[in-house]
């Protein structure tokens, strides 16, 4: 401390020199300033670093947090279809057991129909074969199986039989589609004082009778018919 003192005091009592001034010692920072700065930047990467940090920890727990939440409106929309598609399961359910019970009354309804149809079917098949059949021509029997006739008969010709034929296809509002099964010839035996006999022909065929919806239309009103002619084979014309 004395020494510089004594220094600045002896620059004082020296006279002022320009030519001094200009040789004055220069100043140098001899300090550790890059050790300075180094550790100033580890500061701030230090600080920048816990900032990234914390952000990233903030922007995660947002994150999680609208995670959550989606998945919990998620759920209570899951929740809420499974209820409802019960809902959904009973009401096809019980849709399901409409449909049946209108099915079975549908059922009911057109077998009752059906039956009251069927009521008529033997008086107007009947009254259709003797109106249809031609002269000469002799029915020996009918079966029915559902609605399917089968009728066997005699006739003078094979014309009686082609007759028969096309008046049940185009004639006869009840009976459609006739279709010959077999037709043979039968010789029969002279008479007392013929030298020849006659020859008849035996024929068998099917017919359909027609829906009820094709009856209901435009149907003439049936003749009565006895339980005598029901019961016996219909004769219609002369087998001569």
């Amino acid at each position: 401390m004395s020494t510089s003192g004594n220094r600045q005091a002896a620059a004082a009592t020296k006279p002022y020199d320009p030519a001094l001034r200009e040789l004055a010692p220069i100043r140098i920072n001899l300090l550790p300033h890059r050790e300075l700065k180094r550790e100033r930047k580890k500061k701030d990467f230090v600080v920048l670093a816990s900032l990234v940090a914390i952000a990233g920890a903030v922007t995660a727990y947002a994150g999680g947090v609208a995670i959550n939440q989606q998945i919990s409106s998620q759920s209570d929309r899951n929740a809420f279809i499974k209820v409802q598609t019960a809902k959904l399961d009973n009401q096809i359910a019980d849709i399901a057991g409409l449909r049946e019970e209108i099915a079975a009354l549908k059922a009911r309804q057109e077998a009752v129909e059906n039956l009251q149809s069927d009521r008529t079917v033997p008086v107007h098949l009947f009254d259709e074969l003797v109106r249809l059949a031609p002269e000469g021509l002799y029915l020996r029997q009918l079966k029915q199986e559902d609605r399917k006739i089968l009728l066997t008969g005699l006739a003078q010709t094979n014309e009686r039989v082609a007759d028969l034929l096309k008046r049940l296809a185009e004639s006869s509002p009840w009976l459609y589609k006739p279709e010959l099964t077999e037709i043979k010839e039968i010789a029969l035996s002279g008479g007392p004082g013929q030298k020849e006999g006659r020859t008849i022909f035996e024929f068998s065929l099917n017919v359909l009778i027609k829906p009820p919806v094709a009856n209901a239309i435009d149907v003439p009103a049936p003749r009565a018919v006895s339980q005598t002619q029901a019961a016996e084979p219909t004769k219609v014309g002369s087998a001569q």
